[in-house]
């Protein structure tokens, strides 16, 4: 029997399977079998109290009305800590993404169907049923259309507002490819509390974690600009650790982000959706992201969430209202009031 370095083949020439060891294996189950293990402290909790009755009767109305959340179909580990505080997530202008992000688990297409005329009225509909007090409005990247999508989107935050105006709303918005025109229509005079934008990732990392088309300075373009047009709505985004960073990478990309007055943070573990995508690369121990929090308050930022757990409208609606002077969110390592992840 004859063998190389590209696995066993027996005298007839023809490929033998592998017995041990990874020779012969794809790309792909190598990539599953070098899979970190989650560390034994990377843990949620289930509600109690209040907390519980309020995800028991925002999960009754999602049932009974057969909604649809990025919650949901995510499979986020924050579920019932978001639906008992009265958070839930939508996404907007399809399931699939223009984009080939490194990191995502939401699919890519380069054509993706037109956009759904009748979707503005659906979503507020699903957002009254749901009964949450704080939505947060997400989309995929549409680079195919002029505006990014910017004018849909808008539609169906106002079609929100006009329903329940005394739901606070939040929009997780693309980069509109960088079209600044596209963002000022999008946001003159309308109702919002928070434009939230991630820079998924520190800056030398954009070319690994993101599509080409996305990059750090494009981000902070687009949030400092949401800034100048609208003072008066707060500016968001998230970073995600486990992606090759370095604290001090952290550290730096925060102080960008404030140096264009951003003003609400979270940061939290990345998480492979599957052996496909982009591996972890380490687990930030709880007392690191201690470290991050208070260095981000320190910073000026006026709320924060830093966690392992966090995702980028992790206690969207605490969030916002910390900013406004309410109770600390999360500061993870020094929890208040017994808070924990």
């Amino acid at each position: 029997m004859l063998t190389n370095d590209r696995g066993a083949e027996s005298v007839t020439g023809k490929r033998l399977p592998m017995a041990t060891g990874t020779k012969g294996r794809t790309a792909i189950e190598r990539r599953k079998d070098a899979r970190k293990r989650l560390p034994s402290w990377f843990r949620t909790h289930l509600p109690t109290g209040d907390a519980q009755i309020a995800f028991n009767d925002v999960r009754s109305n999602v049932l009974e009305h057969e909604l649809n959340t990025v919650c949901q179909e995510a499979q986020c580990p924050n579920i019932h800590d978001c639906w008992g505080r009265g958070t839930a997530t939508f996404m907007v202008a399809g399931e699939e993404c223009t984009r080939a992000c490194r990191f995502c688990a939401v699919g890519t297409v380069k054509d993706p169907p037109p956009l759904d005329q009748s979707e503005p009225e659906n979503l507020a509909e699903a957002v009254d049923l749901m009964g949450v007090t704080h939505a947060v409005i997400t989309c995929v990247n549409r680079d195919e259309l002029p505006d990014g999508g910017a004018a849909h989107y808008r539609a169906c935050l106002e079609a929100v507002h006009a329903r329940r105006p005394d739901i606070g709303l939040e929009f997780l918005c693309s980069d509109l490819d960088g079209n600044l025109e596209a963002l000022a229509a999008l946001l003159d005079g309308l109702e919002l509390r928070v434009f939230a934008h991630n820079v998924e990732c520190v800056p030398r990392l954009d070319t690994v974690v993101r599509d080409h088309r996305a990059s750090f300075d494009q981000s902070l373009k687009i949030l400092q600009e949401a800034k100048r047009l609208r003072p008066d709505i707060l500016t968001k985004s998230s970073i995600m650790v486990g992606v090759g960073e370095t604290d001090e990478e952290v550290i730096e990309a925060m102080r960008r982000l404030r140096e264009v007055d951003v003003d609400l943070l979270t940061i939290g573990q990345y998480l492979a959706p599957s052996p496909r995508h982009l591996t972890v690369d380490r687990f930030p121990e709880p007392e690191v992201f201690g470290i991050w929090d208070q260095a981000a308050r320190e910073l000026g930022f006026k709320a924060v969430a830093c966690g392992p757990l966090v995702r980028s409208s992790y206690r969207a609606g605490l969030l916002y209202e910390e900013a406004k002077g309410g109770p600390v969110t999360l500061t993870y390592g020094e929890p208040r009031n017994g808070e924990t992840l």
